[in-house]
């Protein structure tokens, strides 16, 4: 059996300074660490971070008066950092720089008095603290149904962002319902769905065309894992998610000569290589890497982490 190991996969810029984050305040102030929402969406970071001290919390008021928190990588709203100010929060926010681009998009936006379509997953963590900047004046739409159900005045002043882990295909759908709709509205300055996103889910299209499974390593939270399945699927692929190689059904691989092996930008590199030992161990699997771009982004680590050191 044949193994298209794709490339690029696994972590992307934000996920490794998120993560880098939390280890450097472990290092720094030890257990407990607090942490807003998952870091990442993937299984077993958070599982290893909380092995190691780490608390995630879904609330701000769960954080103790005077700790240190750490805002995940999908961003928060200002609502959050008010609160973690009252209760005299160390914040460290290992929030994706182009999350925080989304954010400056709508704030800006906001201010010049649009009303914002935000194209995303109402309940994503990423919408949610997007949405938080503009709560007053920002709509989430989720499909071109959801569009159609769109009514403003002609005279209404729109704009549009997007999440930055959505499905290409279905991104451009629904960019595209909105400005047949309405053919004023105006497009965010650069496209908000991240280098990574697009990255990956291009390889899946490109580079496993003669791949007949396709197998995904990702949470099920994980917004840009999922959207590589869908790709796969729209590419006519049986494909599957799963957390580790203990998911893999070998049910899935009868009469499979080929399998497309990938991952979402927050699963680790570890969890890949257990699953391509697995498919050679069992499988009898010839590993062949696939390049479709060298990715070479790296973000800074935030101030607050520098003080940190300092304080210590």
């Amino acid at each position: 059996m044949k193994i298209i190991l794709a490339n690029p996969r696994g972590f992307c810029a934000g996920v490794n300074m998120a993560i880098e984050c939390v280890d450097q305040v472990l290092k720094h102030k030890g257990a407990p660490v607090y942490v807003y929402h998952e870091i990442v969406h993937n299984k077993h970071v958070v599982d290893d971070f909380e092995s190691r001290g780490v608390t995630f919390v879904n609330g701000i008021e769960e954080v103790p008066a005077g700790a240190t928190v750490v805002y995940s990588a999908h961003g928060v709203s200002p609502m959050v950092r008010d609160t973690a100010r009252t209760q005299n929060l160390f914040e460290v926010d290992a929030t994706c720089p182009l999350v925080t681009k989304v954010h400056a998009e709508v704030k800006g936006f906001a201010r010049k008095g649009y009303t914002i379509i935000f194209i995303g997953h109402k309940d994503h963590d990423e919408a949610v603290g997007t949405v938080g900047e503009a709560p007053d004046s920002i709509i989430v739409v989720e499909s071109v149904e959801d569009v159609e159900r769109l009514s403003f005045p002609p005279d209404a002043k729109l704009a549009f962002v997007t999440q930055t882990t959505l499905s290409l295909l279905d991104a451009k759908a629904v960019v595209g319902a909105l400005q047949k709709k309405f053919p004023g509205i105006t497009p965010p300055p650069k496209d908000d769905i991240c280098y990574a996103t697009t990255n990956r889910q291009m390889a899946v299209k490109q580079l496993g065309g003669e791949a007949d499974l396709v197998l995904v390593i990702g949470s099920q939270n994980s917004s840009n894992s999922k959207r590589l399945v869908e790709m796969a699927h729209q590419e006519g692929k049986a494909a599957y998610l799963i957390d580790d190689e203990s998911e893999l059904d070998p049910g899935w691989l009868h009469g499979v000569e080929c399998v497309f092996v990938t991952a979402g930008a927050s699963a680790p590199e570890r969890l890949v290589q257990a699953l391509i030992e697995r498919l050679q161990r069992d499988f009898g699997g010839e590993i062949e890497e696939r390049t479709l771009v060298e990715e070479d982004v790296q973000f800074e680590l935030p101030k607050a982490l520098r003080r940190l050191a300092v304080v210590k």
